[in-house]
């Protein structure tokens, strides 16, 4: 389970920080009228955020999670600074079985 847990914490952390930055992009895009940072930003983010999708169900088989906790974990993805939290109880979830 290791295996799939670590590609999953390191899309978390970064499906987060390139949310954060298009949020920024959006408020210059429709704040400021400067929609450079967005148009660049927003299909980077999408691209990462489908690998994130694939890592949370690659890792939420693994782990044999229901259906509703699993898409819970995904929509992690789309909320501001929701994705760092996500991540922490993930981890402590998947590690808590391992240290047993």
């Amino acid at each position: 389970m290791e295996s799939a847990l670590k590609p999953f914490r390191v899309l978390a952390y970064v499906v987060g920080v390139m949310l954060l930055v298009l949020c920024v992009g959006m408020v210059l895009r429709y704040g400021f009228d400067l929609p450079g940072l967005s148009k660049v930003i927003a299909p980077i983010h999408g691209g990462l955020y489908m690998l994130y999708l694939v890592a949370v169900m690659n890792l939420g088989m693994k782990a044999r999670w229901s259906w509703p906790y699993m898409l819970g974990v995904m929509l992690g993805g789309t909320v501001p600074f929701l994705s760092f939290y996500v991540e922490r109880r993930v981890t402590q979830r998947v590690a808590a079985p391992a240290e047993a």
